[in-house]
């Protein structure tokens, strides 16, 4: 009988060792490292260089884009602003006719240092920036609103603020090559081939 037990814990202890070797040995197999480079790109992930701002031409997309989709996602804006002629300012400043106004060039209105520093013009492009990440635009700006990730959106929008007492000329969209070009340079998509334009003439043959 003692001759049985002892055969029986015999085998579970190697049973046991055999077990634990090979949770060794898997594990230094099987080694968990950090990946070097994602698989897929993640939704939302913040691009190298000039980033998804500049992805695609704001010529292009204002393009294309709804001046009344733009009036709706402006009603996001209206718990700071005001942008009616001659509007006060509240939390943020008046935005009638902010297209090519200077930056912090509202009346008024106390401007960070930040933004009074960067200099320039509310171009369509600088717009463009600003809506997509104000924060990264002019750091340390007393914006709190994390921007429009999409750019349609930013698009309408800008269509929208425009019409609202600048009204000055849109950009001229970039032909389908030279976008691509951009677009590879900054890590974003290509942009869309434009259509060809139809005539009523027939084709040579």
């Amino acid at each position: 009988m003692d001759d049985r037990s002892n055969t029986i814990a015999g085998w579970v202890l190697a049973g046991g060792i055999a077990a634990l070797g090979l949770t060794i040995a898997s594990g230094m197999y099987f080694h968990r490292g950090e990946v070097e480079k994602p698989g897929y790109a993640i939704q939302g992930a913040e691009a190298d260089g000039a980033g998804a701002a500049a992805a695609v031409p704001i010529g292009n997309m204002m393009a294309t884009a709804d001046m009344s989709k733009g009036e709706t996602i402006f009603k996001k804006c209206v718990a700071c602003h005001t942008i009616a002629q001659g509007g006060a300012n509240g939390i943020g400043p008046n935005l009638w006719g902010t297209v090519g106004k200077p930056l912090a060039g509202h009346a008024g209105f106390a401007y960070s240092d930040a933004l009074k520093s960067k200099g320039g013009t509310w171009t369509f492009e600088a717009l463009n920036e600003w809506l997509s990440n104000p924060k990264k635009y002019a750091p340390g700006n007393k914006m709190t609103f994390a921007g429009l990730g999409n750019p349609e959106e930013r698009a309408a929008v800008l269509l929208y603020l425009n019409s609202q007492g600048s009204n000055i000329p849109l950009p001229t969209p970039v032909e389908a090559a030279v976008a691509n070009a951009a677009a590879e340079e900054a890590g974003g998509e290509a942009a869309p081939a434009a259509d060809a334009p139809k005539t009523d003439e027939a084709p040579a043959k």
